[in-house]
């Protein structure tokens, strides 16, 4: 029998995606595009499935729509092969009729769908991190150890430490002790790593390196099912603190790129870091590819412009434009006297010409989809289907700024420009 036999996976779709708002103003924080084509969704999907894992839950409850539509086009199964991403929403049953309330309390609510399949092990995964970690690995060290819970780990300095779940550990890589996201110094300096684990990643124990959870957790299904009898609403903070000395609990030091894309400054140095020579994250890894929406879209066309260290997505038609350091979506529309720099600009879902509104009626809309003439911008996320108008300019702004304008908003220097908005020409801002 392989590891990923008789195995569940539940992701954790997060709650209302508040630190990524505005790009979650109208969808799940999963289904945020991502690098131009995907979703954040795809690349914990994805890693499901090149691990052989293909029975997946997605577990949500706000604004869900988007998000359901997309894995319902991109993640279909053949018949023999019983594989499944099913969305699981929040619903009212007979006992209870309140949202979730919590990472436990979520997998608590729909646990009676989860253990409708006879798996022995049950994989607990986050929807907004970034990363490629092959899931059978785990699984396998979860079995070699006979654990009831086994814990992804990471390496992160000091500086990141009070914002993770810590851990220390014995010889065996056993957990003997948990914190969650510690303030004090004291108790941080705790958790330092052992000099085994930084040497097996190849990392300067003197640096000072700690242990931290990775937010990813293999359960014996049966203790999962016990571990939620209580009331705990949180993995984190809770259930994991509550089972330290009562199960053997093993750990699986994660040695490749993790990130937490939940912010609006995160999301968009990951999104510019993959046009780098060499990306911390490649989009491409032989036996470990991203997968997503395919689309029967024309290739990008390049007309009379200038392209440096930039990815451009299928259905894209750049005309005359200047493009550096940027990300441009699927279907981008970008016009004569157009520079973008630095730039995570999302695309767009349709061409005006298939714009329900414009077959109605047949007029175009007055600023047309996508960016217009003369056009300068820096620093900046443009959301889906926007309509840039001629002339505008959007600079660069301070990296500690935060307001809401007048069809922008700005984040940590960051200006961002919300879905469907529309810039007038001339602009500012």
């Amino acid at each position: 029998m392989s590891d990923v036999d008789k195995v569940v996976a539940v992701i954790l779709g997060g709650g209302r995606g508040s630190r990524l708002f505005p790009l979650t103003h109208e969808r799940a924080k999963p289904a945020v595009p991502l690098f131009g084509k995907y979703r954040l969704i795809d690349v914990t999907i994805s890693n499901c499935i090149n691990s052989g894992i293909n029975r997946v839950f997605v577990l949500t409850q706000f604004l869900s729509a988007s998000l359901h539509r997309h894995i319902m086009m991109t993640y279909k199964f053949d018949a023999f092969s019983h594989g499944f991403v099913e969305i699981l929403a929040a619903e009212q049953t007979e006992r209870g009729e309140n949202w979730f309330m919590g990472t436990a309390d979520a997998v608590r609510a729909t646990l009676h769908h989860i253990m409708h399949f006879a798996s022995e092990d049950t994989l607990i995964l986050s929807g907004d991190h970034l990363y490629r970690m092959d899931y059978s690995k785990m699984l396998h060290r979860h079995r070699d150890a006979n654990a009831g819970l086994t814990l992804a780990v990471y390496l992160v300095n000091r500086e990141d430490a009070s914002r993770m779940g810590l851990l220390r550990v014995d010889d065996e890589g056993m957990v003997v002790e948990f914190v969650e996201k510690p303030k004090d110094p004291e108790v941080i300096e705790r958790f330092r790593a052992p000099d085994w684990m930084c040497k097996q990643v190849n990392l300067d124990p003197a640096q000072g390196w700690y242990l931290a959870s990775m937010g990813i957790y293999v359960f014996k299904s049966q203790l999962l099912k016990q571990s939620l009898q209580n009331k705990d609403n949180d993995f984190g903070s809770q259930i994991i603190p509550s089972l330290i000395g009562k199960v053997r609990m093993a750990t699986h030091l994660h040695e490749g790129y993790w990130a937490d894309i939940g912010t609006i400054s995160a999301f968009y140095q990951a999104n510019l870091q993959v046009t780098q020579v060499t990306p911390p994250f490649p989009l491409y890894s032989p036996g470990h590819p991203l997968f997503t929406h395919m689309r029967s879209l024309a290739p990008a066309r390049v007309i009379r412009s200038a392209i440096r260290d930039s990815l451009v997505a299928e259905g894209t038609d750049l005309h005359g434009a200047i493009i550096s350091d940027s990300v441009i979506g699927v279907r981008s529309l970008i016009r004569p006297g157009a520079t973008l720099k630095e730039v995570v600009m999302m695309g767009a879902d349709y061409y005006d010409e298939e714009n329900p509104k414009f077959l109605e009626d047949g007029e175009r809309p007055n600023i047309p989809l996508g960016i217009g003439k003369n056009v300068t911008i820096e620093h900046c996320i443009i959301d889906k289907n926007a309509r840039i108008g001629d002339g505008v300019i959007i600079r660069r702004q301070p990296d500690d700024l935060n307001l809401d304008g007048d069809n922008y908003y700005v984040r940590d220097g960051i200006t961002v420009i919300p879905k469907g908005a529309t810039i007038l020409p001339g602009t500012v801002i």
